[in-house]
């Protein structure tokens, strides 16, 4: 019983050291090493936790400047502002400087130009349509208040009184080629005589047309009378117009433009009836006029009246648009109205000597010429 107890004894506190030891091995291995498993998770929970708040933080502040960041652009922009100012200096502010003159100087100074521009381009356009024969300015001659006068060839004029017959041509329409020359200028044109009369009253219309400059027109009334035509009325239209009217009784020819009134008598003629006043006396007695012949009269226009004298030539073959025509020359001579205006006119036999060709020439270079190009007599 002793021996039993005894080893027993002895075998507790073997016992006993055995189950610290195994304890100490279940409860201290954990313990040698505990750096690395405290370690490990407690790194990773609070990196976990550090780097997820940061990003939310630091975004957060950084979208702030960011706007920021843009504020100040708009205010490079704001110099665009300045543009609006310099606006102005389009509009010709700085010009003005250069004229140095005050801005409405300048403005004046450029409407000008504009006011003048739309001026002249009328003036590098042709100039205004020619009269039918070219008429040079005038004033009233001398002597216009004297009646027909007609000095044979060679010998002395016929007396005072000379009863001299006319025959009046029938009514009809004349067509013109117009060509010519005014002031440098040279044109081509349509024209047109239209002779009418009842036996009492006549009328007579001469126009030319040119393209882009209008018409131009004179026209002639007035009565027959045993000594031929009588004109009343005498009106010249184109850039102007103007008109003359004849009152023989009174002796006085008076002009709308304010021209002083002119002396006239028995026999005074305007610019168109003149020439055919001519025809009906050749076409009476043609005999009676031969080459040489003068025959001098009033013509009036429809500013003044001057005395106009015509020689008669010979007889010529024309060639004209209308075809190939013979026709009695008469020249209009210069110089007894004080100016150098010349020219002829071309009576046809075959057409109760109506003109059938005129030519004036004013000048060195300015003049006109009307040649037949259609004959349409009034059917009877």
């Amino acid at each position: 019983m002793g021996h039993t107890t005894q080893p027993r004894k002895i075998l507790l506190p073997i016992t006993g050291t055995v189950l610290v030891a195994h304890a100490l091995a279940l409860w201290g291995l954990p313990q040698l090493n505990p750096p690395q498993p405290a370690d490990a998770p407690i790194v990773m929970e609070t990196r976990m936790v550090e780097a997820a708040p940061p990003p939310p933080t630091t975004p957060a502040p950084k979208p702030a400047p960011e706007p920021a960041a843009p504020a100040p652009k708009p205010t490079k922009p704001r110099p665009a502002p300045k543009p609006p100012a310099p606006a102005p200096a389009p509009a010709p502010t700085e010009p003005e400087p250069e004229s140095n003159q005050p801005p409405a100087q300048d403005t004046q100074a450029q409407q000008a130009p504009e006011t003048e521009a739309p001026a002249e381009v009328p003036p590098p356009a042709p100039p205004p349509a020619p009269e039918p024969p070219a008429e040079p300015p005038e004033t009233n001659g001398a002597d216009t208040a004297r009646p027909i006068q007609v000095t044979p060839a060679g010998g002395a004029p016929l007396p005072p009184g000379t009863v001299l017959p006319v025959s009046l041509p029938n009514s009809a329409t004349l067509e013109f080629n117009a060509s010519g020359q005014v002031k440098g200028f040279q044109y081509s044109a349509g024209a047109q005589l239209q002779w009418q009369h009842d036996g009492q009253y006549y009328q007579a219309r001469q126009s030319i047309s040119m393209f882009l400059m209008g018409e131009r027109s004179q026209t002639s009334e007035g009565l027959i009378t045993p000594s031929g035509l009588q004109p009343l009325n005498f009106s010249d239209k184109g850039r102007k117009n103007q008109s003359a009217s004849f009152d023989v009784a009174s002796g006085k020819a008076r002009f709308s433009g304010g021209t002083a009134d002119a002396a006239i008598a028995d026999g005074v003629q305007d610019r168109l009836s003149v020439f055919l006043q001519l025809s009906a006396l050749i076409a009476a007695d043609p005999g009676k006029y031969p080459p040489g012949t003068l025959i001098e009269m009033t013509a009036s226009s429809a500013r003044s009246a001057a005395r106009w004298q015509f020689r008669v030539g010979a007889t010529e073959a024309l060639d004209l648009p209308f075809g190939s025509v013979m026709a009695l020359r008469l020249d209009k001579l210069p110089g007894i109205s004080g100016n150098d205006q010349r020219g002829a006119v071309w009576l046809a036999p075959a057409m109760q000597y109506l003109p059938v060709r005129i030519k004036l020439t004013q000048g060195q270079d300015d003049f006109v010429d009307l040649q037949l190009k259609k004959y349409s007599p009034a059917p009877q």
